[in-house]
């Protein structure tokens, strides 16, 4: 078990000092010195936590809540740099978690996620 462990430390070390964190973290640090930025994402937050109170209390469903959250993430993305840099700096170290989870996955089970092509450029997870 501690070769486990160790292991796990090792990744999460390579992990954290990879290109796709380090983008993460500027982009990061850039949001955050954006004023326009906070108060885009505070108003984006209240925003979502009124349409958890509207589905609490049954004046919207659960799917038009969804659906408003949706829409008003797309538009605060598409209206400020730092947000958007962030976000796809996000969803690039999230693809990097993702494949380190699919061939932990495909080592542990044997299974391949959604069907193995063999051609890595379409999947990049085993």
């Amino acid at each position: 078990m501690n070769d486990i462990i160790e292991k796990t430390r090792e990744l999460g070390e390579l992990i954290k000092s990879c290109p796709q964190m380090a983008k993460l973290k500027e982009a990061e640090a850039k949001q955050a010195e954006d004023e326009d930025a906070k108060t885009l994402m505070l108003e984006f937050n209240m925003n979502r936590m009124n349409l958890g109170r509207d589905i609490q209390s049954g004046k919207i469903t659960e799917e038009d809540a969804v659906r408003k959250n949706n829409e008003a993430f797309q538009k605060l993305v598409s209206s400020n740099d730092s947000i958007r840099e962030y976000v796809e700096a996000k969803n690039e170290l999230d693809k990097v978690v993702s494949q380190v989870n699919a061939i932990l996955n495909f080592y542990i089970t044997g299974q391949a996620p959604g069907g193995c092509t063999h051609d890595c450029a379409s999947c990049g997870g085993c």
